[in-house]
C-alpha cells in the first residue's frame, strides 16, 4: 500500500494495480486505508492511478458522507482526458449508487449521457451497467 504514495510514477502504478486486485476479491484488506484512498482518490493525478483508485474506492464500507465524497471525485473524473478513466469513474459511480437510492437516478442519468455522447467503451460500460440498475428494478418489484 505504500506503493501508492512512492514518488516513482511507476512504483505507484504497479502498486495502484495491485491493491486493484486485491480488492476484487478482499475489499476488507482495503479498509485500513479508507481515508488515505479517499484522499488520493481527490489528488491522483495520474491516469493509471485514477483508474485503480475509480475501482477501488467503490469496494469499500463507506459512510453517506463518504459516499458523497468519493461520488464528487467520480464525477469530477468523467473530465479526465482518458477514456479508460471516464470509463472506471462510470463503473465506480454504478458501484456506489448500487445500494444508495439517493445517487442512483443521477448515476442512470449519467450513464444514459454516456451511451448517447461516450467514448465506445463508454458506450459499452454505460449499457452494461444501465442493465444491471433494470435487473435490479425488476427484481426489487
Amino acid at each position: 500500500m505504500e506503493g501508492l504514495w512512492s514518488k516513482d510514477p511507476l512504483v505507484r502504478m504497479r502498486a495502484a494495480d495491485a491493491a486493484e486486485k486485491v480488492a476484487r476479491t478482499n475489499a476488507a484488506l482495503l479498509q485500513p486505508y479508507k481515508k488515505k484512498l479517499l484522499a488520493l482518490l481527490a489528488e491522483a493525478e495520474e491516469q493509471e492511478l485514477r483508474w485503480h483508485l475509480a475501482a477501488m474506492v467503490p469496494r469499500l464500507a463507506l459512510s453517506a458522507a463518504e459516499r458523497r465524497v468519493a461520488s464528487a471525485t467520480l464525477q469530477s473524473y468523467l473530465e479526465d482526458r482518458s477514456s479508460i478513466v471516464r470509463t472506471f469513474a462510470l463503473q465506480g459511480l454504478a458501484d456506489l449508487a448500487q445500494d444508495d437510492l439517493e445517487m442512483r437516478a443521477g448515476v442512470i442519468e449519467l450513464l444514459r449521457e454516456a451511451c448517447r455522447n461516450g467514448t465506445p467503451a463508454m458506450k459499452a460500460r454505460g449499457r452494461k451497467l444501465l442493465g444491471r440498475f433494470v435487473r435490479m428494478r425488476v427484481r426489487d418489484s
